[in-house]
């Protein structure tokens, strides 16, 4: 194992070079996890009408969809990290594109089926989940992109 200049340690193998998941130290993760408590916590409660007067065109997005856009790249790493310590996760590269579709599709039926049916908590809207999904997209094509291989997984 070699540690790189930006301090990521790189394990040489038959697959190439296959860098490190950060898990809660992601650029991305802690961008949308940040993105998500300032809306949730300033833009929402104390801007709202800020943005219901001035900026109306994007007022239904901020307050109906920016958080689930962001609920993949905020939430998976932190359910990957404790499936990692529980050894349920097998490895410590970046989420593949099977990970990512798994929690989609798990989450998806949680948080727009099941609870808005059963629970009787949140909406069963479909475009949350279009936003899920392309969150999701965007956050594993960013994760893999610069991440390199998947350990494992030959090019």
């Amino acid at each position: 194992m070699v540690q790189d200049l930006a301090g990521n340690w790189n394990r040489h193998g038959v697959a190439g070079i296959m860098r490190r998941f950060d898990y809660l130290q992601d650029g991305l993760f802690i961008l949308a996890l940040s993105t998500y408590a300032v809306n949730r916590l300033l833009i929402l409660p104390h801007l709202g009408g800020f943005f219901r007067s001035h900026l109306s065109w994007s007022w239904s997005f901020v307050h109906s969809h920016l958080d689930d856009l962001l609920m993949m790249p905020a939430a998976l790493p932190v359910v990957l990290w404790i499936q990692r310590q529980l050894r349920w996760r097998a490895h410590d590269g970046p989420p593949g594109w099977d990970e990512m579709a798994g929690h989609l599709i798990l989450w998806s039926v949680i948080c727009k089926f099941v609870g808005p049916r059963y629970l009787h908590i949140g909406v069963a809207d479909p475009w949350d989940v279009l936003c899920f999904a392309v969150g999701g997209v965007g956050a594993c094509a960013w994760w893999n992109i610069k991440g390199g291989r998947r350990p494992g997984v030959r090019a």
